[in-house]
């Protein structure tokens, strides 16, 4: 069995690429977002670095090169996240968010569907937006089940040729596109009121924008990713053809368990944990806190920054592995991007706490970036399916399994 962890010449230029455009752009967001009031006023006011994100053509390393794009797997993309959310997690979670709205579309679209949903993001120009509407209040953990007022509440109704949708979403990210008016394309996780089983119940629609019948009722202020919007909207009434449906029959369940792969949250805590610990790393180096030594010549010190390293470097190794095993569409493939997810998302929550005592009190301010990335950290426990409503539960499904094999992940 190979094992390799080179990165390739495209892998490495890409690196290089976004890691020099996180430095010389994206470092700029805070401070053009900082001041502003309101969630929607710091959103809109990214959407320059967006578009400044699109034009360097990474949108286009989202979408496989057998549709158009320049996407050459799920690695590149990790390095591309890792790099990206280092710079500013709130405008590389809009770029990453679009790639969630459109998973549904590259697995599960038709040509005809490629052919008419995709163009947008396959330019470089522009602020093209996609959002994946899941999440509904009251929590979607639960969405496959058919007990009366449990599941997807969403429903989507077939009236003549068309499907008719009706419901409430929250937590979507890119939902009102950049005016209020809804997403370039948005897909919508529903029930399909004319199928009972909820396998073949619940479906993906792709709904474009702008979207007739979108109601913003709210805009969530959240703790961290303070320039990322996250609104509370209805649909009502929203008419698409029938033919809007992604996938085939009873394939909707499986479309978005892959579309919340979980690889990816590895990746942006890898972000999170390198710039808060360069950050803590720079400052154990160069401040003494009134002592007669710099503070990194305390073993408890070096001790907690070799603990953080070691989960930076563990967390990377084990995304990477997830996303070789989606590339390559292993049958351990979702196991190792939950154990990603999870153990990711808990690193990076762990590594802040401990380099803000590293740097002390200082970094308990919004002076210090720690505490701004300590805010965006612990939304990955909790964002794309949370740990325990979800996640772990999902790996508990998973071993209780009769044919489980608890050493497949290692044969492979």
């Amino acid at each position: 069995m190979p094992i390799d962890f080179t990165p390739s010449d495209e892998q490495r230029a890409v690196r290089a690429r976004a890691r020099e455009f996180a430095r010389d752009v994206l470092s700029r967001v805070a401070k053009e977002t900082h001041g502003l009031p309101t969630a929607r006023e710091r959103y809109v006011a990214t959407r320059p670095f967006y578009e400044e994100m699109v034009r360097a053509g990474f949108l286009r390393l989202l979408v496989p090169q057998a549709l158009g794009g320049d996407g050459t797997g799920a690695v590149t993309v990790a390095i591309l996240a890792e790099e990206l959310i280092g710079g500013d997690p709130s405008v590389a979670l809009s770029l990453f968010s679009t790639s969630l709205g459109l998973a549904p579309l590259l697995r599960g679209g038709s040509p005809e569907q490629h052919e008419r949903f995709l163009g947008p993001f396959l330019r470089t120009e522009g602020a093209p937006v996609a959002s994946l509407a899941f999440s509904e209040p009251g929590g979607s953990a639960n969405y496959l089940s058919t007990a009366p007022g449990t599941g997807l509440r969403t429903t989507a109704r077939a009236r003549g040729g068309s499907l008719v949708i009706d419901g409430t979403k929250q937590w979507v990210s890119g939902a009102t596109g950049w005016d209020g008016t809804g997403p370039d394309l948005m897909s919508v996780a529903c029930r399909l009121t004319a199928r009972r089983a909820a396998d073949r119940g619940v479906a993906v629609v792709a709904v474009p924008g702008p979207v007739e019948g979108l109601r913003v009722t709210g805009e969530l202020d959240p703790l961290g990713h303070r320039a990322h919007l996250l609104p509370r909207f209805d649909l009502v009434g929203v008419t698409v053809p029938r033919e809007n449906v992604l996938g085939g029959p009873g394939e909707g369940p499986a479309l978005l368990a892959s579309a919340f792969g979980g690889a990816a949250v590895g990746a942006c805590a890898v972000g999170v944990m390198r710039a808060a610990f360069a950050h803590a790393l720079d400052f154990a180096r160069s401040d003494r806190r009134g002592g007669s030594v710099p503070v990194i010549d305390h073993q408890g010190v070096a001790f907690v920054l070799a603990d953080v390293k070691t989960r930076i470097e563990a967390t990377r190794a084990l995304t990477w592995r997830a996303c070789h095993a989606a590339d390559r569409r292993e049958p351990y493939a979702e196991e190792l991007g939950i154990h990603a997810k999870v153990f990711g998302s808990e690193a990076a929550v762990q590594s802040l706490t401990e380099l803000m005592r590293v740097v002390g009190v200082q970094s308990y301010s919004h002076e210090s970036p720690l505490a701004g990335l300590m805010a965006d950290a612990l939304a990955y426990p909790l964002f794309s399916g949370g740990n325990i409503g979800f996640r772990r539960r999902r790996l508990q499904e998973i071993f209780s399994d009769p044919g489980y094999d608890a050493v497949a992940t290692a044969d492979a």
